[in-house]
């Protein structure tokens, strides 16, 4: 009744842990080039890897006997015995990267040592080798891995657009390249550039990462104790941002999730951020590797601390406190020049006490001869004083002695109002069963994004209108990838948007939306493409339609007139879905006023 898997069944069903989506397939093999010590990665992707992912190093490079075993399950160079878990400092080390990939995708690999002059070139598909051969190559290992899944068209069926399964390899190359800021790292996807990471510190290699801005808005993290040592950096509390994206852990080097750790981070800017911002921070825990355990997950990104309570405390008092060093430091350089000079007191001078001299007679309001008071400070307010005098210190308060004249709220009984606004936020109108609150906010949002929805569905486009000075918003290198996704739909909205070197300008906006912020369009736009809207419920219409009603609904919208409330109320309940707003909040609610006069 029991018997052995055949090796390529075994290795496919290693593969449903190791190996989720293209973006696992890049995280393995950038992280075997940096174990390799390689100097120099190119990467290189196709159809957000369903084509081809291909990871160039500059390592150190195998033999013939070696690349043939690095393909065999559970055969690695990193350890050797038992003991040697207690010590890992490596990305991988348990062998089953290769051999997963291998099981679910067409491989090939190029390598060379660097004291020979011939490498070989394997060719592998479903576990099964089809080819070695010596070939001419450069010193290292380039990895070519073609049509992903081909073999198992239901794990490819299920993979997400391409603008989400990019987004997942550019989050673990950066992981990658943010923790070896010593190696150079370039990425191209589909014959374009993304990012080009010469060799350099962290701050540098942050900034390549996610532009030039973020230099400016880092606070530096140092503290080292028996139990752990803690560096990196933490953004500052009026940089914050709503996306998450930019919160980064890694523990001697590698990159790890700990919600719990996280929370630490978070407690420290409690009282400086709204619960819906998050901080951005990249810190690096030093700590013994017989101390933590990185084996408890086929990805390797959870971690147990042996000491983690501990380290929670230690790294929420660290940010704590390098907020406050922040908080604390002098931002204006004062001018010396015409500072008073402070003569230097000499060791036997004798201090004695200052003394005052007091005018017990003053009175800034008595008068001279001439009729004027002594202090000049107070002519504005002469008359004031001199009414004061004549009345005998004696206000006239009879203006207060009746009630202040009632007028009736309507003009008469049939001209009585259906709406009432209510805090700038609501609108109130009676129906059958009561009173019926509308929250303004939610009904525009839903009202735009019914419409927007509603343009996109014609073929028609949209008119334009320019703008004077062109709205030029910065973004990082993957920010600016995921909106040229969307750029067709943008055009087709109205906007005339081109791109310079990550930054995205904007010459013309859609009539009706001339006064509209870019950059608040642009980051509800990112918003929702990285919480992972674009699946297969919904598509990049909805995103745009939901980006641009969120961005442009209003949030204090002031005082309505009677005529403004009445056309917002036919227009939302015009809507499909009235009582809901593009994210599915309420947008109105009805008291029964009934129930609170029970007969």
């Amino acid at each position: 009744m029991i018997k052995l898997l055949p090796d390529n069944v075994a290795n496919q069903i290693a593969a449903g842990e190791v190996v989720q989506r293209p973006a696992s397939v890049v995280k393995e093999l950038m992280e075997n080039a940096v174990d390799a010590g390689a100097m120099q990665i190119n990467l290189v992707i196709k159809d957000a890897g369903r084509t081809l992912i291909q990871v160039a190093d500059s390592g150190s490079g195998m033999s013939d006997t070696d690349a043939r075993m690095a393909f065999e399950r559970h055969a690695t160079s990193k350890i050797a015995d038992i003991r040697d878990l207690d010590s890992i400092k490596t990305f991988g080390f348990r062998g089953e990267a290769l051999a997963s990939i291998a099981a679910v995708a067409e491989v090939e690999l190029k390598t060379r040592l660097k004291t020979d002059d011939l490498g070989v070139r394997l060719l592998i598909s479903a576990s099964k080798v089809l080819s070695s051969e010596p070939v001419q190559c450069a010193s290292g290992s380039s990895f070519s891995v073609k049509n992903l899944f081909y073999n198992i068209p239901a794990r490819r069926k299920f993979l997400k657009t391409d603008a989400s399964e990019l987004k997942q390899i550019i989050s673990e190359f950066q992981r990658v390249a943010i923790c070896n800021p010593n190696v150079e790292f370039i990425f191209h996807n589909n014959g374009a550039q993304l990012y080009n990471l010469s060799a350099s510190n962290l701050k540098q290699r942050l900034a390549g990462i996610f532009g030039k801005n973020i230099a400016n808005s880092l606070i530096d993290v140092n503290i080292e104790t028996s139990i752990v040592k803690v560096t990196g950096f933490i953004g500052k509390a009026d940089k914050a941002k709503k996306t998450l994206g930019e919160q980064f852990f890694f523990v001697n080097n590698r990159f790890f999730r700990s919600p719990y750790l996280q929370k630490a981070v978070y407690k420290a800017y409690e009282q400086l951020l709204p619960s819906d911002m998050h901080p951005s921070f990249f810190l690096f825990l030093d700590v013994n590797p017989a101390d933590i355990d990185v084996n408890r997950h086929p990805q390797k990104t959870e971690v147990k601390f042996e000491n983690e309570q501990a380290i929670w405390q230690i790294l929420n008092a660290v940010v704590r406190e390098s907020l406050s060093k922040y908080a604390v430091a002098p931002s204006i350089i004062f001018d010396m020049e015409d500072a008073p000079d402070i003569p230097v007191l000499e060791r036997n001078t004798q201090v004695t006490k200052p003394e005052i001299t007091i005018d017990n007679e003053y009175n800034p309001f008595k008068t001279t001869n001439s009729g004027r008071r002594k202090s000049e400070q107070f002519d504005g307010w002469e008359q004031f004083y001199d009414d004061f005098n004549k009345q005998s210190g004696t206000f006239d308060t009879s203006i207060y002695s009746h009630e202040p004249e009632q007028k009736n709220v309507f003009e008469n009984d049939t001209q009585k109002k259906r709406f009432l606004q209510i805090k700038d936020r609501y609108i109130a109108t009676p129906v059958k069963s009561g009173l019926m609150l509308i929250d303004i906010r939610r009904a525009h949002q839903r009202i735009l994004f019914e419409e927007f929805v509603r343009l996109f569905q014609t073929d028609s486009v949209v008119s334009s209108q320019k703008q004077l000075f062109p709205e030029t918003v910065e973004l990082s290198p993957s920010d600016s990838m995921l909106i040229r996704s969307v750029w067709s739909d943008l055009e087709k909205m109205g906007f005339d948007i081109r791109n310079f070197d990550n930054c995205i300008m904007f010459h013309a906006f859609p009539a009706g939306l001339e006064k509209a912020n870019a950059k608040n369009i642009i980051d509800e736009i990112l918003l929702n493409i990285k919480d992972d809207y674009n699946n297969s419920v919904w598509d990049v219409h909805e995103i745009l339609a939901l980006s641009l009603a969120k961005s442009e609904s209003v949030k204090k919208c002031g005082f309505l007139t009677d005529v403004e409330m009445e056309y917002l109320v036919n227009k939302l309940f015009a809507c499909k879905m009235p009582d809901i707003d593009a994210e599915g909040k309420p947008t109105i609610s009805i008291i029964e006023i009934e129930r609170f006069f029970p007969n």
